[in-house]
């Protein structure tokens, strides 16, 4: 079936209105609204819901982001696998880029729509290291689990996974295109990667946990991301710390009411078993810091509130460095991405106190759930008033369809920052 653009309105047996019409040729995409990218991307989901797998886009208009926005609405969990698409004719680098997007946010979004079951958290960190490395040869990582992650001190993963029969993972990953042990480190990307989050014993209802498959979405960002970055020809040391545990309720499992105390000298009170993702992430910022590197960004599937925010629209960014906040929205821009900056001050890290710990892992009564939680992590950031970003993935996750998106993951945000790491100096 062939796939047309036009700019001009359909025929009146369709409606002057019509997304779509059909000839003997082949189907029409009428773009008489804009922005024309989300007509294209509407189309894409309409076609797709109607079960058609064979596909040439021909004619004119369709360049790199035509071809790429028909697949972000066209994209099924269930279906992309049938799909036979024959890509409208591109220069070189165009379809040097759609491949890697096709082959690398892909990644991405299947990773995040993995049963909980069939992703433990080692296997979501060997597939991390599987894709990052089939893209270049000068990298190095290693694993931490397990028991082993409470003898190097790195409480945070192992107490929120210590509940679950399969071990918590620290992964390290240094991607080193100079080979020179000693040269600095660019950046640090630190992911959360819950591989299930039941809330513990402060339980999530079923209509909040059925997606919590999702909650490692942002490790499977800057996984992505960097893999992006890679085949953009990023030439920097970038270091990744994906932080992969089960937040899950048994005998084993982390209590309220319990302390945990990390590397830094920072005693944190356990309030909500619920409230799980800063506390691995403050093991992986601490890495973070040890490595000395220019920028730290962390992504994590981190708060309701920053839904309530923005809905699955944006990808919420919240950060104390205004001229970094604005690099990357800067780079969302330009990769046609929605994000969306949140409040962030400092009266905000005062406002989950602890009676029995330097601080709680939950903010008081009233206060905005995204920006306290993103203050508690500038706990384990060693200068966090410069080059540190806070991603609340908002826009990792769709529930249910809508007109632009199917049900499950976007693989939103890894073109954005991909760009930030190829513009970083």
């Amino acid at each position: 079936m062939s796939i047309f653009l036009s700019h001009q309105s359909a025929d009146e047996q369709w409606g002057q209105s019509a997304l779509l019409s059909y000839t003997d040729q082949g189907i029409t995409i009428h773009c008489t609204t804009q922005p024309y990218l989300e007509t294209i991307q509407k189309a894409g989901r309409k076609i797709e819901s109607q079960g058609i797998y064979d596909l040439t886009l021909a004619g004119e208009g369709w360049d790199l982001e035509a071809n790429w926005h028909f697949w972000l609405g066209y994209r099924h969990p269930k279906s992309y696998h049938k799909a036979k698409i024959h890509w409208s004719k591109l220069n070189q680098d165009d379809q040097h880029e759609l491949n890697n997007r096709l082959s690398i946010i892909d990644w991405t979004r299947n990773t995040i729509n993995q049963p909980a079951e069939q992703q433990s958290p080692e296997q979501l960190a060997q597939m991390s290291i599987d894709l990052i490395t089939s893209l270049s040869n000068n990298v190095k990582y290693k694993l931490i689990c397990g028991e082993a992650l409470k003898a190097d001190n790195y409480m945070g993963i192992y107490t929120v996974g210590k509940g679950s029969v399969r071990e918590p993972v620290l992964l390290e990953l240094d991607y080193n295109p100079t080979g020179d042990d000693n040269f600095p480190v660019m950046a640090c990307l630190v992911g959360k990667g819950i591989t299930f989050d039941s809330g513990g014993y402060s339980l999530k209802p079923t209509q909040f946990m059925e997606t919590m498959r999702a909650d490692m979405g942002g490790a499977a960002l800057v996984t992505g991301a960097l893999a992006l970055a890679i085949s953009r020809g990023l030439t920097s040391r970038i270091k990744l710390y994906l932080c992969c545990a089960d937040n899950l309720v048994s005998g084993e499992a982390f209590k309220l009411g319990d302390i945990i105390r990390y590397r830094n000298g920072v005693s944190v009170e356990i309030e909500n078993t619920d409230a799980e993702g800063r506390l691995v992430l403050a093991d992986g910022l601490l890495c973070a810091c040890d490595a000395h590197p220019k920028y730290i960004i962390d992504c994590a599937t981190l708060t309701g509130a920053a839904k309530v925010a923005v809905g699955n629209d944006y990808h919420s960014l919240l950060s104390f460095d205004q001229s970094f906040a604005q690099q990357l929205l800067t780079s969302a821009q330009y990769e046609l991405e929605p994000f969306w900056q949140l409040p962030l001050a400092e009266f905000h890290r005062s406002q989950f106190p602890s009676s029995f710990a330097d601080i709680g892992n939950s903010g008081l009564p009233n206060t905005a759930g995204a920006s306290t939680a993103a203050a508690f992590l500038s706990y384990f950031v060693n200068n966090y008033q410069q080059n540190w970003l806070h991603i609340d993935c908002s826009a990792t996750f769709r529930k249910s369809a809508t007109a632009l998106w199917a049900t499950g993951a976007t693989g939103v945000g890894v073109r954005s920052l991909a760009n930030l790491l190829t513009q970083l100096q």
